[in-house]
């Protein structure tokens, strides 16, 4: 849905150029056809056994990019009473909304119970223990499922594996079935579930398999005790290309190893996909300020910023960058660095990269998921436009923020 024509990088079928030149930059650009084919990916792929498929808010919760989302039957995995209030809000069912995060408040809590949501995954046991209170103070049995930590070796970065025993993740699948039991005295909870998820950016089917064969046992060992394990979580984490030797698995290879492992047993699959689903369907526009020649390195730098675009300063994550214009001439190694006062502010280094100028418009890639969402103000630096691209037509969906929203709730004591 990014690509060349005649020169030219566009999305879908409008010119990014003429997005920078309306819209501003930096921005944030997703494309609708994306979204909608990958889901479809997913669906189609899994049909066999029809699981819930519910799209982890966290990677972009943009109201419009929720609400396509919604329209597409899907369901919605959560981690804040924000999320839920913005799941809610575009018009999402309920039933499909999972609520995972270990530090869930009493608010959310409550919320979430009254919304009737379809469970939530609960990670210790002292949340155990609170949403039990509360759903009885309100009078309502909280739906629940337990985050197992299946002591699984996803093999990806450190700061997104989940699955580890030292991990602050999930309750230990070894503790996970005295826990469940216990569960049985509790007035305020009904048990449906169970969940793991071993991380993110994972291309092998492996840990995928190993950490569904240990929930499936453990499933398995809760319904001879009579406790209705109706769902299994599988969590999330596929991979997707942000490198070109990056091969990710296909939703097709992926999905039948889970419907071979299932082999007929009773439970409904929920998949927990973001990064997946919306990653490679957003760019971030960025104009050229300056070059720079130091003297070991040159610079370019660009009005787009680490906190626009935090991922290379914080895992050190790649992105591809190409010029909006195809771009001929002789490359040379730049570090592709953005305005604030820090040494981590930068989207590339030490990459290969044509000459370019002043005012030159560039396009930053992969950057749909974990994009503006983590986002700031640091250096008061208002956060950016985003815009939504469908066809031949493209609309702001997140106004640039002004200097008023950038103080806004901020007060000047008179002292």
């Amino acid at each position: 849905m990014f690509s060349y024509k005649n020169g030219e990088f566009y999305a879908e079928d409008v010119p990014v150029s003429e997005i920078a030149d309306q819209v501003g930059t930096p921005c944030y650009v997703y494309s609708y056809k994306f979204i909608e084919d990958t889901y479809n990916e997913y669906k189609e792929a899994f049909s066999k056994i029809e699981p819930i498929i519910c799209y982890s808010a966290k990677a972009n919760s943009n109201l419009s990019i929720l609400k396509v989302f919604s329209s597409l039957d899907c369901g919605f995995d959560i981690v804040s009473v924000g999320e839920l209030k913005k799941v809610l809000k575009i018009g999402a069912d309920p039933k499909k909304i999972v609520f995972s995060g270990v530090g869930k408040t009493k608010e959310e809590i409550i919320a979430a119970t009254r919304a009737e949501i379809l469970f939530f995954n609960v990670e210790s046991v002292d949340e155990l223990e609170f949403i039990n209170e509360i759903a009885i103070s309100i009078e309502k049995k909280a739906r629940i499922s337990l985050r197992v930590n299946p002591n699984i070796n996803p093999k990806t970065h450190p700061y997104i594996s989940t699955g580890f025993k030292k991990s602050k993740f999930g309750i230990e699948i070894n503790k996970a079935f005295e826990v469940y039991k216990d569960c049985v005295n509790k007035q305020g909870l009904q048990v449906v579930g169970i969940d793991a998820h071993i991380g993110s950016q994972i291309f092998e089917i492996t840990p995928f398999i190993d950490s569904l064969i240990k929930l499936i046992e453990l499933a398995d060992r809760l319904l001879n005790e009579g406790l209705n394990i109706q769902y299994i979580d599988i969590g999330g984490g596929l991979g997707i290309k942000y490198e070109n030797d990056e091969q990710p698995l296909s939703k097709t290879k992926f999905a039948n190893a889970i419907i071979k492992e299932l082999n007929g047993k009773p439970y409904k699959i929920v998949l927990e996909p973001g990064r997946s689903l919306i990653g490679n369907g957003g760019i971030m526009l960025t104009r050229v300020l300056y070059n720079k020649i130091g003297t070991e390195k040159k610079f370019i730098i660009i009005d787009a910023a680490m906190n626009d675009l935090i991922r290379p300063a914080f895992y050190d994550s790649y992105h591809e960058i190409v010029t909006a214009k195809q771009n001929n001439s002789n490359k040379d190694i730049f570090d592709i660095v953005g305005p604030i006062c820090e040494s981590g502010d930068f989207l590339a280094k030490d990459r290969q990269f044509p000459s370019v100028s002043k005012d030159d418009l560039l396009v930053v890639k992969s950057a749909g998921a974990y994009g503006f969402v983590m986002s700031c103000n640091y250096n008061s630096r208002p956060r950016v436009a985003e815009v939504f691209v469908k066809g031949d037509k493209y609309f702001t969906i997140k106004q640039r923020e002004s200097f008023e929203d950038l103080i806004k709730g901020e007060e000047v004591v008179d002292f």
